[in-house]
């Protein structure tokens, strides 16, 4: 690489003392995007540079961090697992050598939330970039500008245009949802056309089609080009006001320090205290991760909905989308809740608008860009609904969301990933209770269930009973007594699959038959499909969030639930790795069968308070953050999937959890900072204090709650919502005697509640 330049060693110099200076810290300085970027088994996460649920996101075209070379330069992430639509090559050399796509050989690479930069080293091009909510600039710095320089932009599916300077377009991403761009350059090019073998066809002003694209030749002696674009999902015309709103310049600098302010802003609701730097690492990284989604839509105030296909008017509130809900109910949204209400009032109310838009009301359980997919089994947007509003958020219809909450469940199928209305299976679940497996032997006849996910009965029977509390506490609030009763007995349901002699939920078949020769350890199908979901029946076993009091009570008392839980943590896999994962992929993070690594298995730490010895969740919550969040490109242990792992470390790092969507009340763990403050949406403060604290200190010797000795595992959100403080006395050796009587047990549903 030749000696760079003066100027670049300035815009270098600048970025480096502007940007990351690390004294003293600050919040976005602790962020590392790379960590998880190398999976365990599945999807990595990616190093995500982007603005808080911006519509506008990107990260580097690979598989992984392993990746050795980059597909060419992203320019819109529209999926957060997706490559981006549209991409952007520099290129220095001959036209002959230029592809759609060029794999670029980088080095140097440097990612923050709101920045990033490269060296393309064979090239000897220099990279920067910035984005905003929805538009960004590339600054490229070419070492050989005795070279010709070019530029290759492509959509992967679509048409683009060129008035000879700039370059607009769109890009298919299904039938009827397309991503628009309009793009301009700080130099006009020499001349912008299709490759022709060696030349330019200059005289295309169009091309379309699969992977069509344009070279843009740009003179010799172009040292620095800036590039910068606005995207949309409306117009072309819409993607240029988008970026002439926002981008002013072609000042990559001013916009990183733009960036860098919004996130310290946000990352900032929550202030930590301790010693221990790599864990507000790992803490303020999983903080930024549960800002990827969902992503707001609305442009100028108006929105393109993929739900009816039509451009609509925001009526003066964001319209937000892409969430998997199966995910992110358990702890991202409960996040929400606390730190951003206003925005999580904005997500509901986009569900409910999204319903009214689709031609059946029933509401989304994983809304994407494109549409709603379906996936995953139950529909647990009524737990985001009901939990939301037992916490104090009102600015969305209620009734509305129960309404389009309860037709979900009660006429669209309970089979996973199907959007059919309810068939002969649901029918049966309504008539006994629980949804049913297949008999020994018995071939598959129900069109509603998808080939390879199967039925996943139990699965469905747990989510679903859950699911049928939430619609209890929403018909109570809305007086409606008769159906609140009604949901309510049903959310008892899950006693119906309960296996009094193995103490385990047990799928049946359609005569009541408990499947036979069940070995929860290796239920039946890729992921356990015929039986349970992506975990074996010991995650399952634990996977009743709105009664535990009654769950221990089945399994046998205080004694057999801890005894349960251990045994959980103490028993083997059973096979070796390669023939597991095989078949349990999803079921990662492995201690014994509990699987850190995925999302049913969250809570299941926090249980022991429930039995009278929170000393017990206290060591297992710390053992596991330690294990398996750590500040290392594998740093997590299984899917992300926008904030539904990285919620659940920042609740545990502040030493409390929502272990209840829907029940207002958060059960205590044990926190890894010496002090932690929610800088809450109503204006309040609330922190948890550790006196004694240093790392290693992981149990509670006694408590206050706002000065008043406080002798229960749990707090209601009442009293957080008030501003003030826990105050918790710790020690490296537990006492087991705190928290530990029947008054100290975390509120759990039970029958006096009907």
């Amino acid at each position: 690489m030749k000696r760079p330049s003066i100027l670049s060693i300035l815009l270098s110099i600048m970025v480096a003392t502007t940007l990351f200076a690390q004294t003293p810290k600050n919040p976005v300085d602790y962020v590392n995007p790379y960590i998880g970027n190398i999976s365990h088994l599945l999807v990595p996460t990616y190093p995500t540079i982007h603005l808080p649920n911006s519509l506008l996101r990107v990260y580097p075209e690979r598989e992984n961090l392993t990746g050795n070379v980059l597909n060419g330069l992203p320019l819109i992430v529209s999926s957060h697992r997706g490559s981006s639509a549209f991409n952007l090559s520099p290129f220095q050399g001959e036209i002959k050598d230029i592809r759609h796509i060029l794999p670029l050989s980088y080095d140097n690479e440097v990612i923050k939330p709101f920045y990033y930069s490269v060296d393309l080293d064979e090239q000897d091009i220099q990279v920067q970039y910035a984005p905003s909510h929805q538009s960004g600039i590339y600054a490229l710095n070419f070492q050989q500008p005795e070279k010709a320089s070019y530029l290759v932009f492509n959509t992967r599916n679509g048409e683009l245009s060129h008035d000879g300077k700039n370059i607009s377009g769109y890009q298919n991403l299904d039938k009827r949802t397309k991503v628009y761009i309009y793009l301009e350059t700080d130099i006009k090019p020499v001349a912008i056309g299709t490759q022709q073998g060696n030349q330019l066809g200059v005289n295309d002003k169009t091309t379309k089609g699969e992977n069509a694209y344009f070279i843009l030749h740009y003179p010799n002696g172009t040292a620095k080009l800036n590039v910068r674009y606005g995207v949309s999902f409306i117009s072309i015309e819409q993607a240029k006001k988008n970026l002439r709103r926002e981008i002013k310049d072609f000042d990559v600098a001013t916009l990183a320090e733009q960036g860098r302010d919004i996130w310290n802003k946000t990352l900032g609701k929550i202030e930590v205290t301790g010693v221990d730097e790599d864990a507000k690492t790992v803490f303020y990284t999983s903080l930024y991760r549960t800002y990827e989604r969902m992503i707001c839509l609305s442009e100028d105030g108006q929105y393109f909905s993929a739900y009816d296909g039509k451009v609509h008017s925001d009526k003066g509130r964001p319209f937000y989308t892409d969430d998997w809900i199966w995910d992110t109910y358990r702890a991202t949204h409960p996040l929400r809740v606390l730190i951003e209400p206003e925005t999580e009032a904005n997500m509901i109310n986009s569900y409910i608008v999204m319903t009214q838009q689709m031609p059946r009301a029933w509401m989304p359980n994983f809304p994407e860009v494109t549409g709603d997919s379906r996936r995953m089994n139950s529909n647990h947007a009524v737990a985001m609904v009901a939990d939301a509003y037992s916490k104090g958020l009102r600015n969305f219809d209620l009734a509305e969301a129960y309404q389009v909450a309860k037709a979900a469940i009660t006429e669209k199928t309970l089979a996973p990933w199907s959007a059919k209305p309810a068939g002969v299976l649901d029918q049966f679940y309504k008539d006994h209770g629980y949804f049913p497996s297949l008999a020994p032997g018995e071939k598959e006849t129900v069109p509603e269930v998808h080939s390879w996910e199967r039925r996943q009965p139990i699965a469905v029977t747990l989510g679903t009973v859950y699911d049928e509390w939430c619609l209890s506490k929403i018909a109570k609030a809305l007086g409606k007594e008769d159906e609140a009763k009604h949901f309510s007995e049903r959310s008892l349901n899950y006693r119906k699959v309960f296996n009094p002699v193995t103490k385990f939920f047990h799928p049946k078949d359609t005569f009541g038959v408990f499947m036979p020769d069940l070995d929860y350890r290796f239920p039946p199908g890729i992921g356990g499909r015929d039986a349970y979901d992506e975990n074996t029946g010991y995650v399952y076993r634990f996977d009743v969030p709105h009664n535990i009091e009654d769950l221990m009570h089945l399994i046998g008392g205080k004694q057999a639930f801890v005894a349960a839980l251990e045994d959980m943590y103490s028993t083997p896999l059973g096979k070796g790795k390669p023939d597991f994962y095989h078949i349990y992929a999803d079921h990662s993070g492995n201690v014994g069968q509990f699987s850190m690594g995925n999302e049913p298995a969250m809570h299941i730490p926090y249980l022991y308070n429930y039995a009278g010895e929170p000393w017990r969740s206290q060591k297992r919550i710390r053992t596991l953050l330690r294990q398996w969040f750590r500040n290392d490109p594998m740093g997590i242990p299984g899917d992300e999937d926008g904030g539904g792992l990285t919620s659940f470390v920042v609740f545990s790092q502040l030493g409390f959890y929502p272990i209840t969507p829907g029940l207002p009340m958060y059960v205590i763990g044990s926190p890894t900072f010496e002090s932690a403050t929610l800088n809450l949406g109503n204006g309040k403060r609330f922190s948890v204090v550790c006196e004694n604290y240093a790392p290693e200190n992981k149990y509670i010797q006694s408590a206050k709650l706002n000065g008043v000795s406080w002798n229960k595992s749990w707090f209601s959100h009442e009293d957080l919502m008030k501003g003030g403080k826990l105050e918790l006395v710790m020690g490296k050796h537990p006492n087991k005697a705190w928290a530990s009587g029947a008054d100290a047990i975390p509120p759990s549903f039970s029958m006096s509640d009907k």
